[in-house]
């Protein structure tokens, strides 16, 4: 049983809010929504598809009854505790449940053409949104302004929503790596944004730094040792090399200029249908990098009373190296 929404989404193509997949050994597989979404579903999808009256759960569990099978495996990481309970209390007697995780999310991590292209327009409109919204920027303006006016240009280009909250940072603010946008004018000083957007289901991820006014030689110094630590994490992404040694190169190019405490997060993550999704670029990923796989790659450095300074890209692996996909310049900007 597939209930993932991205899962579903990923092995169907339906886009709904509801919905729940039955996959058997022999590859028959059903998908189950509501009434809401019956022309939907008609249009989205090619497998069968149950539209149940009731709860989903039920249906699920009937055909599951009628098919004789014994046992069944479930998404821990996608049901609640509560409905894993009555899903439990709902299956026949002879029955069992097993939950498993990961399965449809491993095939997820390598992308095929199509996925690829429909990243590569994401992140091309994410750049564009990031260059109209850049022009709008000034001393006087509040973060939150600026977060709104990079989800409404996000927006116009043809993005269906953020990949996530928009990140802008003023001054001590980028010290805080998710620091949410305030109403406090911004001075002249360093700025962080990062921002992603879903275009066609697919997510991008950006982070840029702009500096308003004439950056400090503390400033110049540390954005030049993150920017090393990034072109340097880039330069060791190749299908076969494990996403633990790519956070390891980032560390140690850091650690040269003294910032190896200051990098609190892992390198970097991979994106598809969810912003935030296998494999993650961290100390401890064992997992190799494969041709196909689309990732992040954002090194940042996070001093309190000072601020902090990030700078992400786009990446796809390819079997000898890597593509930056993200167009977006990394010199240091100064408005």
């Amino acid at each position: 049983m597939v209930s993932g929404r991205e899962n579903v989404r990923y092995l169907s193509g339906f886009t709904g809010s509801n919905s729940a997949m039955l996959i058997f050994g022999d590859g028959r597989a059903t998908l189950y929504t509501d009434p809401r979404y019956t022309i939907q579903a008609g249009q989205q999808v090619d497998c069968r598809v149950k539209v149940a009256k009731g709860e989903l759960m039920k249906a699920l569990v009937r055909e599951f009854d009628r098919s004789g099978a014994r046992c069944i495996g479930i998404e821990k990481d996608h049901l609640d505790v509560g409905t894993m309970q009555e899903f439990a209390k709902s299956l026949p007697v002879r029955a069992s449940f097993e939950p498993v995780a990961g399965i449809v999310e491993k095939l997820r991590m390598v992308k095929d053409e199509v996925e690829i292209g429909l990243i590569r327009k994401s992140v091309d409109l994410n750049s564009a949104a990031f260059d109209a919204a850049l022009k709008r920027i000034k001393t006087g303006i509040t973060e939150s302004d600026i977060a709104a006016e990079i989800d409404y240009r996000s927006r116009r280009l043809g993005a269906e929503r953020p990949a996530f909250d928009t990140i802008v940072a003023a001054g001590v603010r980028a010290a805080l790596p998710h620091a949410q946008p305030g109403r406090g004018k911004i001075v002249p000083g360093m700025l962080l944004i990062d921002m992603g957007a879903f275009r066609e289901g697919y997510a991008s991820d950006m982070t840029r730094m702009v500096h308003l006014g004439k950056a400090s030689g503390r400033y110049k110094e540390s954005y030049k040792a993150v920017l090393e630590a990034q072109l340097a994490a880039i330069d060791s992404v190749k299908a076969g090399v494990s996403c633990k040694a790519v956070d390891k190169v980032t560390r140690e190019t850091l650690k040269k200029f003294g910032f190896d405490k200051e990098f609190v997060h892992s390198t970097g993550h991979g994106l598809g249908l969810e912003i935030h999704e296998a494999p993650r670029v961290g100390r401890k990923e064992k997992t190799k990098l494969e041709a196909g796989m689309a990732i992040t790659v954002e090194p940042g450095i996070y001093v309190e009373g000072w601020g902090g300074i990030r700078i992400e890209d786009t990446v796809l692996v390819t079997g000898n190296g890597c593509e930056v996909l993200t167009p977006t310049g990394k010199e240091l900007v100064e408005v």
